[in-house]
Formats: structure tokens, sequence, C-alpha cells
């Protein structure tokens, strides 16, 4: 293990390639204690943020002239740089958040793999580049030369989410999709986990010196307070704005960036139940082994993922009570944990204790009791189709260890559960391949509601590959048409441009070569 005595943490903002600021405003807090840490920070003012965008702005008109190839060894040597740090990285996320060593490590893997994968994109380019030739001789009007390509925004605001203090923080999938596009950077650390994102900011530091980056080509600013984050997004600099984090912030931040006198894209991900369809026939066959799956799913991270199954929908009967019978054993069993935050320890409590109070939900079965006010029990509950529909609370997310199991009468129920979900990132359909077949209005309905639509298996986790879609209709995301995972992710901070009768000279090497029609480079 590091000595994280001898870890060097500023608490400051890291601006145009230099740290800055005094850290004499805040902690961050050992989650697992519910103590403060040593470490202290620096809570940025508007005269910090403003200096943060006016220099990636500055930096934009270089970075995003440099070849794809030197933005590619850029965010290969983001991942070296990481990977060399590994060990005061995780250690340190682990005091931050509680989280598992082992997560953390293969989280780390996970962003470094994401970097690359993103490098591997900009070498190897996968998208299609559209090239219309001239044609002098056409009637009535000659044809002009067109070709569509790509610019990158410009500055993009990215804010670091609490669940993961890497793959969707400081150098995660937003920042490293909008450095693969040729955006800059400003990046609001989380609070929860300020010495993490200081950590990972020097490693960027450290890649941008040893690639020869501009300054300014990445920005950390660390920040508690409200104001930092909405000046930021309404700062006229910033171009585009990634966010992961919760539906009530999200929203805020977003109405921010359409107010704007102009307005700017919000790419949010904001949560979602992932609900689970167990269908008839597998659900005879196996009611036991789905139901300890869906404690060992919604345990991971203790419920904090944001692809966490928070809903099992299937037909009642005596294949669902035995279902039910394992469930709660199961649930029973577990122990009580911290959570990412005491405050989203609190927020968990409260919704468990509402859900519990109301008259319509009954509980199914609590973990062990809690050791401690801020650690939380794994909770599962039930409720009847009908009430589940009717109900707008019993429907949204609770983020942490709890599901609720909806007990229909019979098929009809499961497809009006179908058809009027909120959108989600993720559904599940569990059921035998004949089954599954013989439900495909069952399958469409679920479709149109969801990013990723699964066929046996849970849901937690995302692979970062080429086909990834993480995203979803509202409230999942803030845009459907987008991905914050996988190579689609960069997509969301370029926008195309058509170059019509440029000189050769002139045209990007992408879109020089080709012949009428569709050309993939």
């Amino acid at each position: 293990m590091t000595d994280l005595t001898q870890v060097a943490i500023s608490g400051q903002h890291f601006i145009n390639g230099a740290w800055t600021n005094e850290s004499t405003d805040f902690n961050s807090t050992n989650p697992v204690t519910n103590e403060a840490l040593t470490w202290r920070f620096a809570n940025a003012s508007q005269a910090v943020v403003e200096s943060a965008t006016a220099a990636a702005k500055k930096a934009f008109v270089q970075y995003r002239s440099l070849a794809p190839t030197r933005r590619a060894e850029f965010l290969e040597a983001i991942a070296d740089e990481i990977q060399a740090d590994i060990a005061a990285i995780t250690e340190t996320a682990h005091l931050e958040t509680g989280l598992p060593m082992a997560r953390l490590q293969g989280e780390t893997g996970r962003t470094c793999g994401q970097l690359r994968l993103f490098a591997g994109n900009l070498r190897n380019p996968i998208d299609n580049r559209y090239v219309d030739l001239a044609n002098p001789e056409r009637q009535p009007l000659p044809k002009p030369d067109t070709r569509l390509t790509t610019l990158p925004l410009g500055p993009v605001a990215v804010f670091g989410a609490s669940n993961f203090p890497l793959a969707f923080s400081t150098a995660g999938g937003d920042t490293a999709s909008a450095l693969a596009a040729g955006c800059t950077i400003v990046v609001k650390g989380h609070p929860a986990h300020a010495a993490t994102s200081e950590l990972v900011s020097r490693a960027i530091e450290r890649a941008a010196v040893k690639c020869d980056m501009p300054n300014g080509v990445f920005n950390l600013v660390q920040g508690f307070a409200p104001e930092v984050s909405t000046t930021l997004v309404k700062d006229p600099a910033i171009k585009a704005v990634g966010f992961t984090g919760s539906l009530k912030v999200g929203r805020i931040l977003s109405d921010l960036c359409a107010a704007r006198a102009e307005p700017i894209p919000f790419y949010g991900e904001l949560g979602s139940i992932n609900p689970q369809f167990i269908l008839a026939e597998i659900l005879e066959e196996q009611a036991e082994s789905l139901a300890s799956t869906q404690v060992q799913s919604m345990l991971m991270g203790h419920g904090q993922f944001c692809t966490s199954p928070g809903v099992i929908v299937a037909v009642k009967g005596e294949a669902l009570n035995r279902y039910k019978a394992t469930l709660a054993q199961d649930i029973a069993s577990q122990s009580a944990a911290s959570m990412l935050t005491a405050g989203i320890a609190s927020t968990y409590q409260a919704q468990i204790e509402a859900l519990v109070a109301n008259p319509k939900v009954e509980l199914i079965a609590q973990g062990e009791s809690s050791p401690a006010n801020h650690f939380t029990r794994p909770t599962a509950l039930k409720v009847t189709a009908a009430d589940f529909i009717a109900s707008n609370d019993i429907q949204q997310e609770v983020f942490g260890p709890c599901a609720v199991l909806v007990e229909c009468d019979d098929r009809a129920q499961m497809q009006s559960i179908a058809e009027q979900l909120e959108g989600q990132l993720t559904a599940s359909v569990h059921g035998l391949e004949s089954e599954i077949t013989e439900n495909r209005t069952l399958i469409e309905a679920i479709a149109f509601n969801v990013g990723r639509l699964i066929f046996n298996q849970m849901p937690t986790g995302v692979e970062v590959c080429h086909t990834m879609n993480h995203g979803g209709p509202y409230p999942a995301s803030t845009d459907s048409r987008t991905t914050s995972v996988g190579s689609a992710a960069m997509a969301r901070f370029e926008r195309a441009i058509c170059y019509q009768n440029m000189p050769k000279a002139l045209l990007p090497t992408r879109v020089i070569e080709g012949q009428t029609g569709v050309i993939t480079f």
C-alpha cells in the first residue's frame, strides 16, 4: 500500500498549465467513517472559473489544428501516466469513496482503455466522410464539389460523477471523447473525491508536457458551492457540457445551458431504474437463480451504479412466490454499508422510509441493521402493477441498494408497464428463446423507452466498445440520440461542416481524396 501521508495534494485548481489558489475552503470526507480527511481544497470563485475558461478558449485555437495522430499520442500518454500512478490514485479514491480496491483498479483499467479506444479511432477512423465531386457538365446548372466533415465545438465543461471517480470524472469518457474531438477541457471536480481529481489531473499535466500540448488544453477547478457549477455552464467560452449525476442537478444545469444567449448542448446522463422483465417460462425454470442474480447485481457498488436494476416486472403465481422467497432470503443476509457520501445516504434513507410508509407498497425484506447512522440497508419492496402504473412516486429511481418487484396479473399488464415507462438507460428481458420470440410486441415497446435492450443478462456495467450506447430517452439522458460511452461519444463534441469548392490545398487531409458517394477514410 502507498503511504498516503507522502502523497502531495495541493488542494489547488489547475489552470493554464499551473496550480493556483490557496486550499482553505473544504475537505473531502471518508464516507465509511463519515469523518473529514486532512486534505483541504480551494473553492473556485467566479474569477477563477473565468480564468479557466479563458485558458481553454485560448488553447482551443492551437489544439484544434493538431493532427489526429498528435491528439492520439496525448490520449495514450494520459493513460500511461494514470497507470504509472495507479497505486496512489486508487488508494486515494478508496479513502474518498469507500469503493472496494478491486472495483477501483478495474475502473482505472476502464478509464485507460477508453482513452486508448479514442486514440485508436483517431489513428484509424471508423466513421464515414462524404465526398460529392464536381460535375461541370450537369444541366441545367453545374454541380459544385462538396465535402462533408466535422469541426470540434470548442471548450467543453465536464462534471465529475460521484459514483465513478475515474471512468466518469476527471479523465473519464466525457474528457476523453472531447479531447479526441479536438476540444479543450474545464473539469469541475466532484468535491466528494477532490484529491482523486487532483492526482488524475497531475497525470494529465505530465502527459500534456510530454506531448507538447498548449497550456490550457486541460483545466481543473475544484469547488463545493453550487455557484461554481452554474458560473461554469453560463460562461460564454464554454460550448458544450458533459454531466453524469442526479436528475435534479442535471435539470438545473440543462436549463441554464438552454437559457444562455447562445444556447449550448448539455449532454446529461441522469440515471435510470433499469427494469427487469421476467417472462413466465424462464421464471418457472430458474426462479431461485434469477432472484440471486438480481441481488448480486443490485448490490454491486452498494446499488450506486447508474445501471443498477431497480425494478423487477413479472406475472404473479407460484414461480414468482419462489422468486420472492429467495429474494427475501438473500436480501436479509446482506450487510448495511456506507454510500458515496453522507448526503446520498440520507436521501436513500428518506426515500426508503417514504416507500415503506406507502400503504400500496409492501416490504419484502431488508438487510442487516445499520451499525452507523450513515450506513444504509439493502431493501426489496413489492407493489401491484396497477398501483405501480398509477403512482409516479413509486416509479422514481432510488439511488442505492433497492429494488421494487412489480406483480402483474397477466402479460397485458407487463405490456402496459413497458409502454408507459419513462426513458431508461437499460432494460433486460429474461426468457427462453421461444418465449422471447413470442413476445415481440412487448420487446418493441420496451425498446422505444431504453438506450440499451439486454437479453438474459443483468444490466450492471457498461462495455467500452464501438457498438455501445449509454444513453436513452429523457430522463435517462438529455439527448436520446447520443451516448456517453463507446466510440460514438466523440460525436457529441463535433459539428458538421460542408466545404464547397474549397481549394484542395486548404482541405483537411481526411476529405481531400475520394470519389462521388460515401467514402470511408
